[in-house]
């Protein structure tokens, strides 16, 4: 299944000032949220992100929080954002609404970026994770996320996909703008 704007909805995982200087090439995870948010943004798709225990852990990095426009930060105490009312609840209403291919990035991504697509798959909802767009401490927890949530039914894609399968088509205005974001 290709991912399609119109379907489409974008959660950011926890992508907060103190997580930042542990993460395994977290510039790299950082610049594709960007992308992604960048592109959500401008072919309106909704975003969400979420906060895990923002007093301890610092708010969401200055670089996405100045993307995010009108989107909601949202905190929250699970580790799975399908377990928080709040979160799953803003989810869900948006899939009501058309919106149920979920696109998944953030940190980290063998316990809350993982647990949240797997939490979101059994809500029904089709689960996109943006491989490069997720990190954790160590590369191997990355690689065993990646493959326990694939091995689950959720769909690893990485920016690039993302972004050109919401284009569905080149030049147009929206293609020549977005495509800058990834050279």
């Amino acid at each position: 299944m290709l991912l399609d704007r119109a379907h489409s909805q974008l959660l950011v995982v926890d992508v907060q000032e103190r997580f930042m200087p542990v993460m395994y090439e977290a510039e790299l995870m950082a610049d594709r949220c960007s992308i992604l948010m960048k592109a959500a943004q401008q072919l309106s798709i909704p975003m969400t992100l979420s906060e895990q225990y923002k007093k301890g852990l610092g708010p969401t990095i200055a670089l996405l929080d100045s993307i995010k426009g009108e989107s909601p930060v949202m905190e929250k105490a699970h580790f799975s954002c399908a377990a928080d009312p709040a979160i799953c609840e803003r989810i869900k209403l948006l899939a009501t609404h058309g919106r149920n291919q979920l696109v998944v990035c953030g940190i980290e991504s063998h316990v809350c970026v993982m647990q949240s697509a797997i939490g979101f798959m059994d809500l029904n909802l089709d689960v996109f994770v943006v491989a490069d767009a997720i990190s954790s401490r160590h590369p191997e927890s990355v690689t065993l996320a990646k493959n326990r949530m694939s091995n689950s039914g959720v769909g690893i894609v990485n920016t690039e996909m993302a972004v050109f399968e919401w284009l569905h088509i080149a030049g147009t205005k929206e293609f020549k703008e977005i495509s800058k974001l990834i050279k």
